[in-house]
This record gives C-alpha cells, structure tokens and sequence, in this order.
C-alpha cells in the first residue's frame, strides 16, 4: 500500500492528518518534537506511525510510489520534492510554487509522478472559488473579451471577536510580520500597482456576510500577475483591476501604526533578529488562548462592466470559524492538502508542478466537500 508520509505536525495540520488516518490511509507522521506528532494522532487508530523528522531519515524511509506532504518551513519543500523526484514519489504541499519548485516540472513529467502546490486556504480555496467563478462567467451571456473586468480575492485569518490591536495570532507571528515587509504587485485602473509597503495601499472593503454586511480592511500583497494566466483571463482581454491580498479587521492599519513605523526600518541581520524579538513579544501578548476561538473570512469577486454598467457581479464568500476541537485555519489549510493527496492517489491530478485543480468539476467538488464538512460558504449574485 502506498505509504504517505506527512512532514510536520504543527497547528496547522492536525485535521488533515487525522481525516487521512480516519479514511484508512497508510501514514507516517514526522516531527522533529515527537510529542507534538503523538498529541496530533491522539486517540486514533489505523495504520500509521509517528517518527522524528529528517531530511535522512526520510531519504531512507522513502519508497518508489510513496507520498510526501511537506507542511515543513517553506526551505524544506523544494528538497523534500526533489527527494521524491529521486525515490519516485510524488509530493503535495500547501505554499505558493517558487520558481525553483516549478523548475521540477520537466523531470516529474518525464517520471509521471506529480508535484501539488497551492492546496491550503490561501492559496489553495482561493483558487478553487476563482476557477469556479470565471468558468460561471464565461459560460454566461454577460462575458465578453472586451467586457471591463474586475478581480478581487481577499483572505484573511481572524480572531472571532475584535480586540484594540484588531488581530490574535492562531501560530508564531514571524510569518504576518515578514509579510509586511514584501512588496506586491496587482493591477488597478488597467495599470500596473506597485506598492512597496502594504500599509500604504490599505483600503476599506465592504462583504455580504450571513450575519449581514461587514467592513473590512484590506490590501495587496505578491505578486497577483501570474495568477491571471493561472485563472483563464486571457491577454486578450480589457482588464481593469486584478489583485489578490489579505483581509483584516476595521481599524487594523491604525492599531499597527506603530508597529509599521518600526518594520520600516528594519534592515539586514539586526533587522531579522528584532523582528523576531517583536514576533515573540506579539506572541505573548496576542495569542489565541485556550477558550479563544479563530475566524477566517475569504472573498472572491468577479464583475464586469459594459458601457459603464455592471452586467455580471458575483463573489464567492467563506465565514468560517474554529471550535473546541480545531481552528478554522488548521481545518482550511490541511483539509484541502488532505484532499489533494487522495486527488494524486487516485490519479486525478496529471504528472507535473502544479497549483490547486482548475479544472472546475474538481474544484467544485472540493468545495462541496469542505460545505459538507461543515464549512460556511456561498456565491452571492450582487445583480439578482
């Protein structure tokens, strides 16, 4: 039976390691803390093991037809798929696809084995909704290649209740902070929008929520350009706004004010070493702790425009919670992984680097199977 090797236990990935086990799968569960991976399988049973984490004690472990999930800092995902590459395994991780990962495409394609990317929360459902969205569009009588077009797709992890700093940290906030420090690039009034610094392209975002109507804050981070090609909008096309970014509560940028300040100057080792200081500081103060629930909201939006009216304006809208049992980030992240590895099993997913499915009977499957799981979401038509 083939064996899927699961890389990492942290926050993030207990519901997927759990459903794989639960569905009968064969599963090794490393981490370098054993104790962690023993508390993720807690009260299982089935066919798995827990062992600590190397890069060679996986290289010995790892046999032709198995699978990794490499849920390991984003370093490790290019050795731990090459190392399949090597063993004849296939791979499947949640992170965006970096270029020395899509470097592999030619060699998994010659071996057939296949390399998944981009199947967590954001990327990962983000793309799904956004596969499903355009191909509603193009099969409607609204679309047209010179249509003016609008993209918009926005996520972000929340605390359930708001606070005075606007955000409770679900894991270590290294990540939000390095974030904050990346440039990105989206495309804004038909023109390309460079902006260095996330805090100064921060704008208000208004979504229809079941609860009823929500103002958010939000801004672009990336680069959103490869992700037009990614989601069918041809070159062809008159489009006016693209950008994909992060959502957070009103108010946001104000409580941060401080912190951006700093992060402005932040350069170089000293500059790592004070972030991570700040990272531990935030940590203790600004944790989820135990009795504290999360919140992930993530909004897609496709309009377009004929002679400055809208004729087709849709979002696909997900409000989601955690429980006592898991966050809803844990959840939003490994479960879609989880699914992408049954996908690669079952041979659904062709040979070759690539992100979450596009093909729109799979996408819309997954969805279903997360609504069916419990998770809350909806394509809202703006114009019915």
């Amino acid at each position: 039976m083939t064996r899927i090797h699961w890389l990492g236990a942290g926050l993030s990935t207990v519901p997927g390691i759990r459903r794989l086990i639960e569905r009968g799968h064969s599963v090794t569960v490393w981490n370098r803390t054993v104790e962690k991976a023993q508390e993720a399988t807690k009260g299982l049973s089935g066919d798995f093991d827990i062992k600590a984490f190397s890069l060679e004690a996986l290289k010995s472990d790892l046999k032709a037809g198995d699978l990794a999930v490499s849920m390991l800092p984003g370093d490790f995902h290019v050795a731990v798929a090459q190392m399949c590459l090597d063993a004849n395994a296939n791979f499947v991780s949640s992170s965006y696809i970096a270029p020395e990962m899509r470097a592999l495409d030619a060699v998994a394609k010659e071996k057939g084995l296949t390399l998944v990317n981009e199947v967590g929360l954001d990327p990962g459902i983000d793309h799904l909704m956004a596969h499903v969205l355009m191909d509603d569009y193009k099969n409607s009588p609204a679309f047209a290649k010179d249509n003016a077009h609008y993209f918009r797709s926005y996520c972000g992890g929340l605390s359930e209740e708001p606070n005075d700093f606007c955000y409770k940290f679900s894991w270590a906030p290294l990540g939000v902070l390095k974030a904050l420090r990346s440039p990105s690039k989206s495309l804004r009034d038909g023109k390309v929008y460079d902006v260095s610094r996330p805090w100064d392209a921060v704008e208000s975002y208004e979504i229809d929520l079941e609860k009823g109507s929500e103002t958010f804050e939000v801004y672009p981070n990336r680069d959103s350009y490869p992700f037009m090609g990614e989601y069918g909008f041809g070159k062809d096309w008159n489009v006016q706004q693209f950008v994909r970014g992060t959502l957070r509560y009103g108010g946001w940028s104000t409580a941060w004010s401080d912190l951006f300040k700093e992060i402005e100057t932040l350069k170089g080792e000293a500059g790592d070493k004070r972030l991570a200081e700040i990272s531990a500081d935030l940590w203790d103060k600004y944790a989820l702790v135990e009795g504290e629930h999360d919140r992930v909201v993530l909004s897609v939006d496709l309009w377009a425009e004929r002679n400055g009216e809208q004729i087709y304006n849709k979002s696909y809208v997900m409000d989601a919670y955690g429980d006592d049992t898991h966050t809803a980030m844990a959840r939003l992240v490994s479960t879609p992984v989880s699914y992408a590895v049954e996908a690669v099993l079952n041979g659904e997913i062709a040979p070759g680097v690539s992100a979450a499915p596009s093909d729109v009977k799979v996408a819309k499957q997954w969805l279903a199977d997360l609504q069916d799981a419990g998770e809350k979401m909806a394509i809202v038509d703006h114009l019915a």
